[in-house]
């Protein structure tokens, strides 16, 4: 296989190599010990080899680039060393003669005879390196397509990964490398299998196997970094570990690939709330590796021209586009979507393209000619053109373009402007949208209504403004107007001369003269117009005629939360601004909030969202506004408004990164950089406007509308800089506050002709000394030249490995946060409890893993309150509770589990939440609480469905319903009888003392129907229990007497008589029998209602205090329920076998022996 060139000193390695051809320019070396070869230097290395394994790490064959002048050491070349320099490259590894050999011969048949004619060894090697460059290219895109046919070599690792980690089989497996786990200063080679939900790793070394996976979902980070030993690796951290994997191929794209995985994981299963997966990974049992490098590539290609995220990318060619301004072609890459077609140079900021295919008029193919290689032409409506040439699969794509846009014009039928008023020599270029419904005179975008709007748009009962609140709300003037209305003019006059030469539609040529241009701030004039174009708001608003209007008329007077907030909010909006100081600022400001909310409910409205339309509406019309919010929120900040703001949070932290990297003696001196974090969260939300003086906000703003969120970061880090002697010295963190408040107070735009407007957020200084100004113009310079080196494609790939970070910090947030709540409430040591949440929550996330298609992965509700977020069903309960509970009851354990989750489930919606289960864990613990739990489980079984009543058939509890016309009573097999009656006295003595003394709830009273699910709950617990001979006779003793007390009770209470009859009466009943009597539940119709029934007056009744005496008489019992039960082991032993218990459920089928595979 090709390689991409790296260098190679030969020096110290020719030991282990051997030169089997070379020419001119190229050595074909072989690995001492593969082939032919005796020698002892040779079965030293193949034995090195053979025992580590390290064939996945170095290939037996290589060629070598080499330049005239270096030195050869060939037999061939009789041992011969000719002087120059030592440094080779490599180009290519086989692991066969006869690939190593195909590579030799393409060499000698394409390189050989052109290397001749280069001057310098320079150009020899360029040359060289580009050509091995564009064959991986092209064996890479073809690996990719052999890979989607499911070649032999990928279902052989797909039956390896089945057998040895024993996962269903929805775990998908997308691919598998040959890799490295290190553990520590040793490695271990192995197998690397990726799955949908999982990354595992598999080796046998010497004699020892070893197995993990880790779960997407627990990655907490997932980086590439380097050891002692491995210059790249990948690492991943989780809760309590850190894996190290090194790879001698392919690391780059399986790192590309666990991002993937481990972002479309954690997203789906953390962040459901708001995250929507693309079409082709609805379902995760269909992912294939092709889908996550497209999804990949759909990322950025979206993120580079800020599109929606609906999106789709569907070709991507190598090709020139001729740019008029620099007269020559530039090379670059053409990107077509649905609804798009965009240009981007290869080298970065030389020229960008964005055009809408509802602006395109023809897409037409030219003659193919020596100098214009398979050119194409595209046609727009502002009477430009584009030419694109050297594209390969021209015919192709050209079909493919003019279909889409065939569906773009049928889906948006196009109106043509009429433009008999215009000047026809102007220079200005004349483009109309789509629907021809809007106009920016200045910048030539048609805009007149169109005649075919509806009568119902035309009706509107809601007035939007036709202007800009700027123009109708002019502020006072100064006395340095005049000297900024001249600084305006030059810039209008800039604008229009660049206008001219590069493009003033959303087709511009967008280059870094522009980028120069908004740095210097957009002329107040323009403003809002290039706030559309850059954007592309304009082409969501021409291709939504209509929209906004049916949009306010359908959601004013509609009342929800969101519209509460909005009032709240709407008179703290830029008040400064006379505009809002007056009620049709107002009125519009609520339109688009109210309309936006109605648009997306799943952002609704977010606390900034007021400033940032504020300033909207100050430089645009009210549905360009809207619009341009919509951009803002949808688009160019994505999750940023929302409950969480996930997306905030997540660039939060990249910011933190860059500090790191770029302000190193800050971030030394700044231990905890979640200060800063905290004080910048709000120059992101609303764009430095509410922290800065408005006349500079807005520059500022203009930048972030030309080049996205990266404009907001490099930003940021010049305010940070310029302070950075001044945070470094701070004494705390009040004291860095203050200095960047103070800081950013005095920003000033003296070219604004905007009078200067105080920012009502900083801090006041005490200081005698007037604090030096900063020009924002000069800021923003220094923000481009020192901190504009960062691409989009190195901003998502941090993002992804930030947002990661971010999820996991709001999972640790809930699990404190539920954790805090429920300690209180349980008897269960704060460690053992959160390993406990570990648990529940994974049994959640297990059902995820392979039943997405069901309603359990809907379970998680982020918006929801913390201890609500998580919740288990019945069957995830069942599983908990044979794992976890201190009662295992053999084929009895279903019916506990079931009774007991009917017990927690209070509102009887078939789910409970790690509260209910805590408190399950938590009541086992004690000896009063056990026996209340196992009450408690008898009101719920004596109501359960007949189904419950087949699984207890085999009990041997089978005879008609008790009642004392048959009395119970047990005769010790050593024929001591024992006196109740002082036993009774003394117990109801206490039990009355302790009933006025406790403040705890009172439990209801059992009847007699209940009672009998008590004893059977019972005999349930004692199933399979050493001691359950012993226990079965003293239930029965406990049970004569308990069925007598109520006896007596149900005779006391309908004659009245008291306590004293009560003796005589229980005296009376007994008798002596040696049988033991056993007894079930007849009753066949389960009440309405599961909550525990009045019992009515005269009825035979128990109460707990009764029951707790009577078990106390007999020591077997007590020593049963007073059983220590150590919580952690049982913890620890669910912790390891959670995951078998659940995959051999869902297999149906045994594997063999089960092999206890490793999470740690």
């Amino acid at each position: 296989m090709w390689l991409k060139p790296e260098e190679v000193l030969l020096k110290n390695a020719l030991k282990l190599w051997v030169t089997q051809k070379s020419s001119c320019y190229f050595i074909l070396q072989r690995r001492r010990g593969h082939g032919d070869s005796g020698r002892f230097t040779g079965r030293l290395v193949g034995a090195l080899d053979a025992v580590l394994d390290s064939n996945a790490r170095v290939a037996p064959y290589r060629i070598l680039l080499q330049i005239p002048g270096s030195p050869v050491y060939s037999a061939i070349a009789c041992g011969e060393l000719l002087n120059g320099s030592e440094v080779y490259w490599a180009i290519a590894i086989g692991a066969t003669v006869e690939e190593i050999n195909q590579h030799w011969e393409w060499l000698e048949q394409n390189l050989l005879h052109t290397l001749p004619i280069f001057d310098n060894k320079e150009d020899i090697a360029s040359f060289v390196k580009g050509k091995i460059k564009a064959l991986i290219a092209e064996e890479t895109s073809s690996k990719l397509a052999e890979q989607e046919e499911d070649p032999e070599k990928f279902r052989e690792a797909l039956v390896k990964f089945e057998t040895r980690f024993n996962f269903p089989e929805a775990e998908k497996l997308i691919t598998y490398y040959s890799c490295c786990c290190w553990k520590g200063k040793v490695p271990r080679q192995g197998w690397l299998y990726l799955s949908i939900n999982h990354l595992c790793f598999y080796s046998f070394f010497v004699g020892k196997e070893l197995k993990l996976f880790i779960p997407w979902v627990d990655i907490q980070k997932l980086e590439r970094t380097s050891n002692v030993f491995m210059a790249d690796i990948i690492r991943i951290t989780t809760q309590s570990k850190e894996r190290d994997f090194s790879m001698f191929l392919n690391i780059d794209e399986a790192f590309r690939i666990m991002e993937q995985l481990a972002d479309v994981t954690l997203r789906r299963l953390l962040d459901n709330e708001v995250f929507e997966l693309d079409p082709g990974l609805q379902d995760p049992t269909q992912i294939t590796k092709r889908d996550l490098e497209a999804r990949a590539q759909n990322e950025f290609f979206r993120a580079f021209f800020r599109l929606p995220r609906k999106e789709n990318l569907h070709e991507v060619a190598d090709c020139s586009l001729w740019t008029p301004f620099s007269r020559c072609h530039t090379p670059g890459r053409m990107y077509a979507s649905d609804n798009y077609i965009c240009f981007a140079s290869k080298e970065g900021g030389c020229c960008t393209v964005l055009i809408p295919l509802t602006e395109v008029v023809s897409i037409e193919k030219m003659e193919d000619t020596s100098l214009l290689p398979n050119p194409i032409i595209i046609s727009i409506r502002s009477k430009n053109a584009f030419q694109f040439i050297e594209l390969k699969d021209r015919d192709s794509l050209v079909e493919n373009l003019l279909l889409r846009l065939k569906q773009v014009h049928v889906s948006n039928p196009v109106h043509y402007c009429h433009l008999k008023n215009k000047e026809t020599n102007s220079p200005t270029f004349y483009s109309t949208c789509a629907f021809g419904d809007y106009e920016f005179a200045d910048l030539g975008i048609a805009a007149s209504q169109s005649d075919d709007r509806s009568e119902n748009d035309q009706d509107s009962n809601y007035l939007a403004n036709a202007e800009t609140l700027r123009s109708v709300f002019r502020r006072p003037e100064t006395d340095s107007l005049e000297f900024r209305m001249s600084r305006e003019q030059i810039k209008e006059r800039l604008w229009n001369d660049h206008f001219a030469e590069y493009g003033r539609t959303v087709c511009m040529f967008r280059t870094e003269k522009i980028r120069k241009l908004v740095a210097m701030g957009i002329p107040e004039s323009l403003r809002g117009k290039l706030w559309l174009l850059f954007s592309d708001a304009v082409t969501d608003m021409s291709s939504h005629p209509g929209y906004y209007g049916n949009l306010v008329e359908a959601s004013m007077g509609k009342c929800c939360m969101a519209t509460e907030e909005i009032e709240r909010d709407l008179h703290r909006s830029l008040t400064e601004h006379p505009a809002f100081q007056n009620e049709t600022g107002i009125a519009a400001l609520r339109r688009v909030l109210t309309a936006y909310a109605y648009r997306n409910p799943k952002i609704g409205y977010c606390q900034s969202m007021n400033i940032l339309t504020s300033v909207l509406l100050l430089y645009a019309k009210e549905e360009e506004a809207f619009w341009l919010l919509v951009a803002v929120c949808e688009r160019m900040l994505p999750d940023y408004f929302n409950r969480r703001v996930i997306g905030a949070q997540v660039d939060q932290s990249v910011f933190e990164e860059l500090i790191k990297e770029r302000l190193p003696e800050l971030a030394e001196h700044m231990k905890d950089l979640s200060t800063l974090a905290s004080v910048s969260l709000s120059w992101f939300l609303t764009l430095f406007l509410s922290i800065m003086p408005l006349e500079s906000a807005l520059n500022a703003v203009d930048c972030f509308f030309f080049d996205g969120i990266k404009a907001i970061f490099q930003l940021g880090l010049a305010i940070l800089e310029a302070n950075a002697v001044e945070l470094c010295n701070s004494k705390d963190d009040g004291h860095a506050l203050m200095i960047l408040s103070r800081f950013l107070d005095h920003v000033r735009n003296e070219e604004s002709p905007l009078p200067p407007i105080g920012n009502q957020h900083a801090f006041f200084s005490d200081d005698p000394e007037p604090y030096p100004i900063m020009e924002i113009a000069d800021l923003l310079r220094d923000s481009y030249e020192k901190f504009g080196d960062y691409s989009v494609e190195q901003i998502e790939h941090m993002r992804y490995k930030h947002r990661i970070r971010v999820l996991q910090s709001h999972e640790d947030t809930t699990k404190q946060n539920v954790l805090r709540v429920v300690i209180p409430d349980v008897s269960i040591l704060p460690e053992d409890l959160e390993e406990a949440y570990d648990i529940f929550k994974r049994e959640h996330l297990l059902s995820c893993y392979w039943e997405w298609n069901s309603a359990v992965i809907q379970r998680h509700d982020p918006s929801k309150p913390y201890a609500e977020q998580y919740r288990i069903d019945p069957e995830q309960f069942t599983n908990l509770y044979k794992l976890v509970s201190p009662w295992m009851c053999g084929e009895h354990t279903d019916v506990l589990a079931e009774r007991t989750f009917r017990l927690l489930d209070e509102n009887m919606d078939h789910l409970i939440e790690f509260r209910a289960f805590a408190s399950c864990l938590g009541n086992s613990l004690s000896l009063s609480a056990r026996i209340q739990l196992a009450e408690r489980l008898s009101w719920r079984g004596a109501r359960v469905p007949l189904t419950e009543n087949d699984r207890d058939s085999q009990s041997p509890l089978k005879n008609p319903l008790l009642s004392t016309s048959r009395p119970l009573v047990i005769g010790k097999s050593n024929c001591d009888t024992i006196d109740y009656q002082k036993q009774l006295k003394q117990m109801l003595r206490d039990l009355a003392k302790e009933k006025d003394a406790n403040t705890d709830k009172e439990l209801p009273k059992m009847s007699q129907r209940e009672f009998i699910q008590f004893c059977k709950t019972l005999y349930s617990m004692f199933h399979e229990d050493p001691e359950a001979n012993d226990l079965y006779q003293a239930i029965a003793t406990v049970t004569t007497l308990l069925l007598q007390i109520g006896e007596v009770g149900q005779r006391s209470s309908s004659s009245g008589s008291g306590s004293e009859e009560f003796t005589e009466d229980l005296q009376s009943e007994a008798s002596t029998s040696d049988q033991d009597v056993v007894f079930t539940d007849t009753v066949k119709t389960p009440p309405k209602d599961l909550q525990v029934l009045p019992v009515t007056e005269g009825a035979w009744t128990v109460s707990f205090e009764h029951i707790l005496a009577s078990l106390l008489t007999e020591q077997s019992l007590v020593n049963f329920f007073e059983k220590p039960i150590e919580v952690k082991p049982k913890l620890e032993n669910a912790k390891l076998t959670q995951y078998s218990l659940k995959t051999n459920g869902m297999n149906h089928l045994s594997r063999g022996e089960q092999v206890k595979l490793s999470t740690q």
